[in-house]
């Protein structure tokens, strides 16, 4: 058998599980979720968000009537159409492509050439002797034997760079979800905030229309009519700010959801009722879960797992390495009195030895060890962002929790007190100025109310990102 034809064999074998393993698309497709708004399945594997409703959620048009949504409608919304899931989604998709990328220098490179020259050959005085063609195709093969663990260094620090991007990208979600469950619930808020406005506003003018009535019975003066109507004039533009900042919310809210800020979406009702005692875990626990939990960890640690790998590549390339090479090519010779054609073929191994290249090498080995350090110490930093973050966020909610409770208490005290002074001033033994300051503790009550009510859901949606169960929130969303 020709050495040619050996070469040949060699290639077709060599390119044969290349054909069968390496589809870029079907392996970027296989390493990365299918959708933007997937997890990705890593160890240890996230809790599967909610499936999304049986009905396809349509986005209203600009214009179209507002369509109320539920907190999970609002998330998975967002995870379909916000940019940055996508963002995440296409940069990890792009590092499963460097992952097959490294993978092929386990393969043979094959090049294929066509050659064609004509030479002319003159004497000394340009007397014409003769002209020669030469044409023909050619192939080599160079394939890397052995390079001191390069290669299976460089696979892994992809493989981790890939770990990554998922691990990123899971980040990704937990931030649009937050993001997301942040604008509803202040849309909520802002909405049970302008409820208590108009009943604020709605008592200031009954208020009014009785200091007129004891007016005009000539019990009461004009100053009790000046300050009633004084009362309104506040309530009327405290109505008006929140409902001018309801317009802003609501487009902060379709902005979230990855849809134009005049899209008309509608959120629900502040829940009345809300489950104080829902975090049930312990602070300690809770830090121990989001340690094995949160996704911008993991990739941190798989970031500094990389860099390791990246020390390992480059101490490979001071170390010699071991390469085959074959060529074939039939040259075809016109204009001489030759044959016709001639085979060309060559074999051979090559043994690289580096011997010096100025310390560069001994440079890019301290450089890459500097770094795997540096990412050592970017993980312990993140450590202790995330613990003081659950810290922070645990004692939060049991804070928000407290103030509902105590706000509770308040809008009942402020409301009985309310009642009493107001009657006590129909019936001519109470003054404008008692009603009027029981009206404003009851006003503000109502308001302290719908805050805590609001910041207590703020803070479990916080709690739940920091420690990586983000989907607990969306499930629980009242």
């Amino acid at each position: 058998m020709r050495p040619g034809t050996v070469i040949a064999l060699m290639a077709a074998a060599a390119l044969l599980p290349a054909c069968v393993e390496m589809r870029p698309k079907a392996f970027v497709d296989a390493s990365t979720p299918p959708t933007p708004q997937d997890r990705a399945a890593l160890t240890p594997p996230p809790v599967a968000l909610p499936a999304a409703p049986a009905v396809e959620l349509p986005v209203p048009a600009p214009g179209a009537p507002p369509q109320t949504i539920t907190a999970m409608q609002a998330v998975d919304l967002a995870l379909r159409n916000n940019p940055q899931t996508k963002q995440a989604w296409f940069a990890a998709r792009a590092a499963a492509a460097a992952l097959g990328s490294e993978r092929s220098a386990y393969y043979p490179t094959i090049e294929v050439d066509g050659v064609y020259t004509r030479q002319k050959n003159a004497a000394l005085g340009g007397q014409n002797v003769f002209t020669q063609t030469v044409y023909g195709p050619a192939a080599t093969l160079n394939w890397l034997l052995l390079d001191f663990g390069g290669r299976s260094a460089d696979i892994e620090q992809a493989k981790l760079a890939l770990n990554e991007a998922l691990f990123l990208h899971d980040a990704t979600l937990n931030d649009v979800i937050l993001q997301v469950l942040q604008a509803y619930y202040g849309y909520e808020g802002a909405k049970a905030l302008l409820e208590a406005q108009a009943a604020s506003l709605k008592q200031a003018e009954e208020n009014l229309r009785a200091a007129q009535e004891r007016h005009h019975a000539g019990v009461a003066t004009i100053a009790d009519v000046l300050q009633a109507k004084t009362v309104v004039s506040q309530q009327t533009l405290s109505y008006q700010t929140v409902e001018g900042q309801i317009a802003v919310i609501r487009g902060a809210l379709a902005t979230a959801l990855g849809v134009p800020a005049n899209t008309p979406v509608e959120a629900g009702e502040l829940p009345r009722d809300l489950d104080l005692d829902r975090v049930n875990r312990t602070v300690d626990d809770l830090i121990a879960a989001a340690e094995k939990q949160r996704p911008d960890l993991a990739a941190a640690r798989t970031r500094a797992l990389a860099a390791k790998a990246h020390v390992r590549s480059v101490r490979s390339g001071a170390l010699p390495t071991l390469s085959g090479a074959g060529a074939y090519g039939r040259n075809f010779y016109t204009g001489v009195n030759t044959l016709p054609w001639v085979d060309v073929y060559s074999a051979g191994i090559v043994l690289r030895i580096p011997v010096f290249s100025g310390f560069q090498k001994v440079y890019d080995i301290r450089r890459a060890e500097e770094e795997a350090a540096l990412a050592e110490t970017n993980v312990a930093g993140l450590e202790q962002r995330v613990i003081q973050e659950v810290w922070s966020s645990f004692y939060t909610v049991k804070t928000a929790g407290q103030r509902i409770r105590t706000t509770r208490d308040l809008v009942a005290s402020a409301t009985e007190t309310t009642a009493v002074t107001r009657g006590r001033y129909t019936a001519g033994v109470g003054s404008i100025l008692d009603l009027l300051t029981s009206e404003s503790a009851l006003a503000s009550a109502r308001a302290q109310d719908v805050q805590a009510r609001a910041e207590f859901l703020f803070a479990l949606a916080q709690l739940a990102r920091d420690v990586g169960s983000i989907e607990t929130a969306v499930k629980e969303a009242p």
